[in-house]
């Protein structure tokens, strides 16, 4: 009798997978994304590209997947602070601000998140993870309408990215105080909104 269990991934799945990944990381971080082909994936991961295609259509398959495990890096913490906007606060707990700065904590997806050909089909990648459950946050913490929190939403994700890239991703102190402010500067606009 059939059953719908999805079979278990072996070790050596999972490592042709994280190494087909790291050397498009590493790739990127040399070349720059629109540089990198499959023939140099595969050099760089020593597999042949019958390989690679069993694991992965394009090199687009290959980006989906490592923002996919960017963006999953972030998927325990809360996107909600108290008020505390402290920089030993944030320092711990991130950014009422979505994925693009907790993402770029990462070294590895850094040079990823900087590459020039890359910025919008990231931020709709963010778009796309957080939509889900930051558009309800805003709208229960505004009262506004599915459409104007959209508006918010899309606003908060391009603006975080931008003042994230201005920093290249790089949490200092300078950025931790940027953060603070950008924080202050949303939660006043959700009591203002809420009124």
């Amino acid at each position: 009798m059939p059953t719908n269990k999805k079979r278990k991934t072996d070790r050596r799945t999972i490592y042709t997978i994280t190494i087909i990944k790291d050397s498009f990381l590493k790739l990127v971080k040399k070349e720059g994304y629109r540089k990198v082909t499959i023939t140099q994936i595969c050099k760089e991961a020593e597999l042949t590209r019958s390989t690679f295609y069993l694991h992965f259509n394009s090199i687009t398959d290959v980006l989906n997947e490592v923002l996919d495990d960017a963006l999953m890096l972030d998927q325990d913490s809360d996107n909600c602070t108290n008020g505390d906007f402290s920089i030993d606060y944030l320092k711990k707990n991130e950014s009422l601000i979505p994925a693009c700065q907790r993402i770029g904590n990462s070294e590895k997806y850094q040079k990823l998140l900087m590459d020039p050909d890359l910025s919008e089909y990231i931020i709709g990648r963010i778009m796309a993870h957080e939509r889900k459950q930051t558009i309800p946050s805003i709208m229960k913490k505004t009262g506004l309408s599915q459409k104007e929190a959209e508006t918010i939403f899309i606003y908060m994700i391009h603006g975080s990215f931008a003042v994230n890239r201005a920093h290249h991703f790089i949490k200092d102190d300078s950025w931790f105080r940027d953060v603070q402010l950008l924080n202050k500067f949303v939660e006043a606009g959700y009591e203002k909104l809420a009124k």
